[in-house]
């Protein structure tokens, strides 16, 4: 359940700087899910956050021929809209979606003007087009779901090459509980709680 759905302690006096964590990782292989769950978390600790699904923030048509995964309007809306949160009292920013190499991350960090810790989750490949299957189940786009599943092989193994993730972690047998669990201790913030 997102944090925004439930109440929340009021926010702490809270020391360490602003900062950002990047949740990445293969198409299915639950970043949403643990950027929404890691939301939770801190709010639970009474630390003031955002959390950004990126999709989100270029999802638009069509996409200039030479920006298929519309990366400037992402990097564009991005720093309108960390600049927003971070005037609303968000101290850290939680982060789901794609970088594919250290150049996309270097563009998020900038577009956010914050450090950026990125986490990237895998899975077996079994394992996420399992999960796409149950979150394709009914889709209006039939023609997505292939498109996915051959997609979730091919950034696995862009993002294997690309190794600039800080952190990585193995989600194949873990409950999204304990996924949302592990990301946030990489990133320290609950240490100051």
């Amino acid at each position: 359940m997102p944090s925004t759905d439930r109440p929340h302690p009021r926010p702490r006096s809270y020391a360490p700087e602003p900062s950002a964590l990047l949740i990445t990782g293969t198409v299915g292989v639950g970043k949403t899910t643990a950027a929404e769950l890691v939301g939770d978390l801190l709010a639970d600790a009474g630390i003031p956050h955002a959390v950004l699904d990126l999709d989100g923030l270029c999802r638009a048509w069509p996409a200039p021929e030479d920006d298929p995964f519309q990366q400037r309007l992402l990097l564009a809306n991005l720093r309108a809209v960390a600049v927003n949160h971070r005037a609303a009292g968000a101290r850290h920013l939680v982060l789901a979606g794609v970088a594919e190499n250290a150049g996309e991350r270097n563009a998020l960090q900038e577009a956010l003007s914050l450090p950026l810790r990125v986490c990237r989750l895998t899975a077996a490949l079994d394992t996420v087009h399992t999960r796409l299957r149950h979150r394709h189940e009914g889709d209006y786009d039939p023609a997505s779901f292939p498109w996915h599943l051959d997609r979730a092989g091919q950034l696995d193994l862009a993002l294997d090459q690309a190794a600039f993730a800080d952190d990585t972690l193995d989600t194949t047998q873990l409950t999204p509980e304990a996924v949302a669990a592990t990301v946030a201790e990489t990133t320290g913030w609950l240490h100051h709680r």
